[in-house]
């Protein structure tokens, strides 16, 4: 039997946080056929259920064609069982404004709720501060079952007394769990449970942001009812990828410089022309080092559907050099040196200085 295991869909997210407005629209528009085609792959290869371990939309508001498209998914693919348990950015909006429930649209809620295939059974429950006391020892599995159990929140090595979010793996050891489905971390990670089972957070669809780089899609399990035995895939499927790119600029003193640099570091990559990129400046540069990461940004703002540059280079000084330097810029210079400002923050007040007064626009 085939399931596919998905989480933080965040269908509806505004997007607005870089792209333009767009480019907001149309990976709004993106992320949900990311979620179409998801099903059409589990239509076509025969998958049995769909489970949804939390935050299958962004915000309270759902759109209409959201709220339509998830709905006309589920009812017009009867022969696969949606299973879906609520996360923390989900609410009643979605459930609420249908008049019917599809058949196929299965929920848990905050008391564990097991669906039974054969002899393997999904269970699930909605994590909250009323339930967290008692979850972990209300949960029983029968041993000769293969169970999948599935939870939204951030993993930890203990029992929280204040964070209900908080999914305790100690609580979770030894309690016949084969698979144990999370949703809430947005990047694929798979790790052992006990010495029967393993958890795993299958990430989000599509990378929304530069925290979300690299691959993006679901798990598939395909489960031997006979012997119990699972064999589990990560399936990208995102439209398009996020990375973050570092390029050295040590040496480097001009925004040509620099911009020559990003080209070799694109050149080494296969990035596909659809990806996101952010561009990272690191190394160590002089004081008159200048790079204008505006003028980077637009540079190369036809290589990748979207651009960012950012300058994280480090100023090499040496206070020597401006001990005795009786010019403006050694006063300067001298007087953030002497501060008591972290490096990091001296590095960007002699960046921002140096640019004023070379008459720069900061």
């Amino acid at each position: 039997m085939k399931i596919i295991h998905c989480a933080d869909l965040h269908l509806d997210s505004r997007m607005t946080a870089n792209l333009s407005k767009e480019q907001a629209r149309e990976r709004k528009k993106e992320i949900i056929r990311t979620f179409t085609r998801m099903v059409e792959y589990a239509a076509s290869n025969q998958v049995r259920v769909i489970l949804i371990a939390g935050d299958l939309f962004d915000t309270r508001n759902v759109s209409a064609m959201a709220r339509n498209t998830v709905r006309d998914m589920i009812s017009t693919h009867p022969e696969i069982d949606f299973l879906y348990l609520r996360g923390n950015h989900d609410n009643d909006n979605f459930l609420s404004k249908m008049e019917e429930l599809p058949e196929n649209l299965l929920l848990f809620d905050e008391k564990w709720k097991a669906y039974r295939y054969g002899s393997i059974v999904i269970s699930g429950v909605e994590l909250s501060a009323a339930n967290r006391a008692t979850v972990y020892n209300s949960l029983v599995l029968n041993h000769d079952d293969y169970n999948i159990v599935t939870m939204h929140g951030q993993t930890a090595n203990y029992r929280s007394k204040e964070q209900a979010e908080n999914i305790s793996l100690n609580d979770l050891c030894n309690k016949n769990i084969d698979y144990l489905a999370l949703g809430h971390v947005h990047g694929y990670v798979q790790n052992k449970l006990d010495n029967r089972g393993v958890f795993c957070y299958a990430g989000c669809l599509e990378g929304r942001g530069f925290d979300e780089c690299g691959p993006k899609g679901f798990v598939l399990l395909d489960v031997d009812e006979k012997s119990h035995s699972a064999v589990t895939s990560f399936v990208p499927i995102a439209s398009r990828t996020l990375y973050t790119l570092e390029v050295d600029v040590s040496g480097a003193m001009t925004t040509s410089d620099a911009a020559a640099r990003i080209e070799k570091a694109i050149a080494e990559q296969s990035y596909p022309s659809g990806s996101m990129v952010k561009f990272v400046l690191t190394g160590d540069v002089e004081v008159d080092a200048e790079f204008n990461t505006d003028y980077l940004q637009d540079l190369f703002s036809d290589y990748f559907y979207f651009e960012k540059v950012y300058d994280k280079t480090k100023l090499r000084i040496d206070y020597s050099d401006y001990e005795k330097d009786a010019s403006l810029k050694g006063e300067f210079i001298r007087m953030v040196l002497g501060s008591d400002m972290s490096e990091e923050q001296k590095t960007e007040v002699i960046r921002c200085g140096i640019l004023a007064l070379s008459g720069e626009e900061i």
